[in-house]
């Protein structure tokens, strides 16, 4: 192997005439019979080398032989290219280097898949070869993305006082909202180790040990299903502060937001960034995680569904609207299919579907099409005048259970928003949602469950009562929500174990289970604990939006898939009845 000079994308005209060293892989090969033109590639960039038979006949007879993604080490002559083959969309495309030496360091195998074209390949062989998948431009383009995201947090956050730690990953088994992943102890035969969901607990315990500002960029595991924006092991941002309120912790989040945009894609966002209240968002966009892009809110229409003659809204628990302006030029067949949207949507909700999706079209000062024959005149009226109906506007109308309308009426804003083009590439629009409840009713198992997780701390208002009054509590809780993704969340904590005891007591967890699990926490808090609160970042999904890409498993090196397999390694694997026994398993 020659010892390289240069990377395959740093070498421009100014290098013409220098004598280089390049190592790499055969990217392409282009035989003209006495020339042959291979581009070069690594993770820098592609240069295209030269082959000349009648100057170089032994390198010329190796460069015939080579195949693509072989590894290939050469030396050569830096020349500009002829003005008709410069190629200005890459950084190396007014040079080509004329190759004296070739060394084949490794021959390919024939490909599974084009490295150039990776989308030809399903997504099961691309994730069984993620050697050869990393090699693609897109990846390339995620990972180095994805580094300087590390980076970047790094450095802000050491810039503003954070000390950096490192919890345990061998961890007590705790409730936390999803199934642990446990790990069975070979000296403590019949106990195990949890892996940990997240480091809460001993960030906590951190703010307790006097250390003010932590982070941590950690694995996370969760045993758990799996969507596009989930995996069993995850990465976070970890972060907690004591003697902070709400305030604080929203400016050194989106300080490290705007920093990293910055750092990443020469990005710079509007500060400070918009908050709404958790039912704000639920009632404008049909979820906690709004996608405000684009506009399109929900609408109240109860008051004048129940004025209609069609009884299906009359009787409907939520009646929600969306007018869509210029949606006048939606086909039938269009209409058809957000129907079906609809209908599909809301049977996936474990509730009772939604049954159909209402439509009327305005036009000439009157309402026509749809259901606009079950609203008299008087009525329409005053539905055209309040909510300000424009000439060619569409309003679509959908009635039911509350949760299910809510969100699939917040599903069809989105699906209308593709439809119509109301989302630009390359655009960020971060907002806080706040004021979330403090407990949800699982109607399944007849309880109080925690909606964030149960160390979130009441809100002022709701200190005295929410022992009293569950339903209407609200907590301290926050997420912070870019393009209809939640990529952060946090609270402030119960610093006083007394209320931590009183918010485990209404979540069904008696005093000596509260002491059996999380034992180390409360005792801790006993001693001189201080006002504290933190945030954690999905960074997986946060790159994800930085890359622009639609799943998580497009910014994760080695990734499972939805069922949590390993399709490289093959993880997760049988292991010998040795291993088991010594582990004092019995199946």
């Amino acid at each position: 192997m020659f010892k390289r000079s240069h990377t395959c994308g740093e070498l421009t005209f100014r290098e013409v005439g220098h004598n280089v060293t390049l190592n790499g892989w055969v990217n392409s090969s282009r035989d003209h019979g006495g020339l042959i033109f291979i581009d070069l590639r690594d993770r820098y960039g592609i240069t295209q080398l030269t082959f000349n038979e009648e100057t170089n006949l032994e390198a010329f007879s190796k460069a015939k032989k080579l195949s693509m993604e072989d590894v290939i080490s050469v030396k050569g002559k830096v020349l500009k290219r002829d003005p008709k083959a410069i190629k200005k969309e890459i950084s190396t495309g007014e040079i080509e280097v004329e190759i004296k030496n070739l060394i084949i360091l490794n021959e390919s195998k024939p490909l599974p898949f084009l490295i150039s074209d990776r989308e030809s390949a399903s997504e099961e062989t691309r994730l069984k070869y993620r050697y050869l998948e990393l090699r693609t431009e897109e990846m390339q383009k995620n990972m180095t993305i994805r580094h300087r995201t590390y980076q970047a947090v790094r450095s802000f956050l050491s810039g503003n006082d954070f000390m950096e730690f490192e919890t345990p990953v061998l961890m007590r088994a705790t409730p936390e909202g999803a199934r642990d992943f446990l790990v069975p102890s070979r000296l403590h035969k019949g106990k195990f180790y949890a892996l940990p969901q997240s480091p809460q607990q001993y960030k906590q315990i951190l703010m307790v040990s006097g250390y003010d500002r932590y982070f941590q960029i950690v694995k996370c595991f969760r045993d758990e299903d799996f969507r596009a924006d989930r995996q069993p092991e995850f990465t976070q941002i970890d972060m907690e502060m004591s003697f902070v309120d709400e305030e604080d912790i929203r400016q050194i989040v989106e300080g490290l937001v705007n920093n990293v945009m910055n750092e990443v894609l020469n990005e710079n966002l509007k500060l400070p960034f918009p908050i709404i209240s958790y039912d704000e968002a639920m009632n404008r966009y049909g979820t906690d995680k709004p996608d405000i892009r684009f506009d399109l809110s929900l609408i109240d229409f109860s008051i004048y569904s129940k004025g209609s003659n069609l009884e299906t809204l009359q009787t409907a628990d939520e009646v929600k609207a969306i007018i869509v302006p210029k949606g006048e030029s939606f086909s039938r067949k269009i209409i058809d299919e957000l129907t079906a949207f609809v209908k599909e949507f809301s049977s996936q909700e474990k509730k009772i579907p939604i049954s159909g999706l209402g439509w009327m079209k305005y036009s000439n000062n009157d309402f026509a099409g749809g259901i606009s024959k079950f609203f008299d005149i008087e009525l329409k009226r005053e539905i055209i005048k309040s909510l300000n109906m424009n000439e060619g506007d569409l309003i679509l109308i959908a009635g039911g259970e509350k949760e299910t309308v809510l969100s699939t009426m917040g599903a069809l804003r989105l699906e209308i928003a593709r439809l119509q083009g109301l989302i630009k590439p390359g655009d960020f629009k971060p907002v806080w949602v706040s004021d979330y409840p403090l407990f949800h009713w699982d109607g399944e198992n007849d309880n109080w469950t925690f909606l964030h997780h149960p160390f979130t701390s009441p809100s002022k208002e709701n200190m005295e009562n929410f022992v009293n009054d569950p339903k209407n509590a609200r907590s301290r809780a926050y997420d912070l929500v870019i393009n209809g993704w939640e990529i952060a969340g946090g609270s402030i904590r119960n610093h006083d174990p007394l209320v931590q005891l009183k918010i485990f007591e209404i979540l069904g967890i008696s005093k000596k289970e509260a002491r059996d699990k999380f034992s180390f926490l409360l005792e801790g808090l006993n001693f001189g604990a201080p006002p504290h609160g933190g945030i954690a970042f999905g960074f997986d999904r946060f790159v994800m939006i930085l890359a622009g890409a639609e799943q998580i498993r497009d910014v994760i090196a080695f990734p499972k898939t939805t069922s949590a397999l390993s399709l490289m390694d093959g993880s997760p694997s049988e292991v010998p009845d040795r291993q088991v026994k010594e582990l004092g398993i019995k199946f």
